[in-house]
């Protein structure tokens, strides 16, 4: 099975290559137009995405993260999330990779078989980097009203942020 799949992607290239030689199909004029086009996303996503990645850096760096997480762990707690997820509830639905920081953060200080520790791993794996997801998709097709899906996804994401507290305590 191995050697299976060592050979499907230059299978796969030859065989649209073959295709393309059979239907009597540029193949080169269209693989460089695709390029193009891929290139041509490229730079719509990347303005919106890099305003995403300072805006995240600030916040993180400001202290002001850790300042919204004092100031709402007497609600949070209620429905059972631990002072150490609060800033992974935060950040998840803007930036993966600083949510990845910081259930590593997590698990090393608390370890994986914490409370804490299997609530932040519920929790990566039932929401999504909403706001990441809506700049890189909707900004590669120039959608720009995003109101009604950015509100559905966020209470998704509280959705997830909520089911993640309650099933690590029912569960552990």
């Amino acid at each position: 099975m191995k050697s299976w799949s060592m050979y499907a992607i230059p299978v796969m290239i030859g065989a649209f290559i073959l295709l393309g030689m059979f239907r009597k199909v540029s193949v080169y004029d269209c693989f460089i137009e695709g390029a193009k086009d891929g290139l041509h996303s490229m730079v719509n996503i990347i303005v919106p995405l890099i305003g995403l990645m300072v805006a995240i850096s600030m916040f993180r760096a400001s202290g002001a993260l850790t300042l919204l997480a004092q100031a709402l762990s007497p609600l949070t707690s209620r429905i059972g999330l631990t002072e150490e997820v609060l800033p992974l509830a935060f950040l998840r639905p803007v930036s993966g990779s600083a949510s990845i920081a910081i259930v590593t953060d997590i698990l090393k200080n608390c370890g994986p078989d914490s409370l804490s520790g299997r609530m932040a791993s519920i929790m990566m794996g039932s929401t999504e980097t909403t706001f990441y997801t809506v700049a890189v998709y909707f900004g590669a097709v120039g959608i720009k009203r995003v109101r009604h899906t950015l509100a559905a996804a966020l209470l998704a994401d509280l959705t997830g942020i909520i089911a993640s507290a309650l099933l690590a305590h029912l569960w552990f």
